[in-house]
């Protein structure tokens, strides 16, 4: 079952107003039960299986720091060279990770260059760590998102600077 599949059996179900739906395969159990105006959804695989997950977690706020507080509005300068940076999106739901193990270094860092089809994080998704790869070349500007922190589909994560 895909995410998206998933996501529209929750809404199904919020609009439906079914309290508890259970769906059995051979490759997984699916059991959504609704809980005082919030669906709690949990997957359990049975077999390996490609499936992404479904977050309710909320995303981070882009450009927040440490905090949660928004940074103070770049000046006009800024705003420019902003407008030449591509991002790089996240292609799933899931759990961005930086390095491929907590003792390893980053797979890429702020001036890094980086070229098409390097892998720039991983993200896990359903307990299934998927590499991701850059579509772009260029210069790691900036990373948008913490170490171990959810992300949305269409995310972005790193700000490239293509002529770096």
């Amino acid at each position: 079952m895909k995410a998206q599949e998933i996501q529209e059996l929750i809404d199904f179900i919020a609009k439906s107003g079914l309290a508890e739906v259970k769906i059995e395969t051979d490759e997984f159990k699916l059991s959504i039960k609704k809980d005082a105006g919030a669906a709690k959804v949990r997957v359990v695989e049975t077999a390996p299986a490609p499936v992404s997950a479904v977050s309710s977690s909320p995303a981070p706020a882009v450009g927040a720091d440490e905090t949660g507080q928004q940074p103070a509005a770049p000046s006009e300068p800024a705003k420019e060279d902003h407008s030449k940076l591509i991002e790089v999106k996240s292609p799933m739901i899931g759990t961005f990770y930086r390095t491929s193990n907590p003792d390893a270094d980053p797979f890429v860092s702020v001036g890094d260059t980086i070229s098409a089809g390097e892998t720039v994080c991983i993200i896990e998704a359903m307990k299934l760590f998927n590499e991701i790869e850059s579509e772009v070349s260029g210069k790691i500007v900036k990373v948008l998102v913490e170490n171990a922190t959810p992300v949305e589909y269409d995310q972005p994560l790193f700000l490239v600077d293509p002529a770096g």
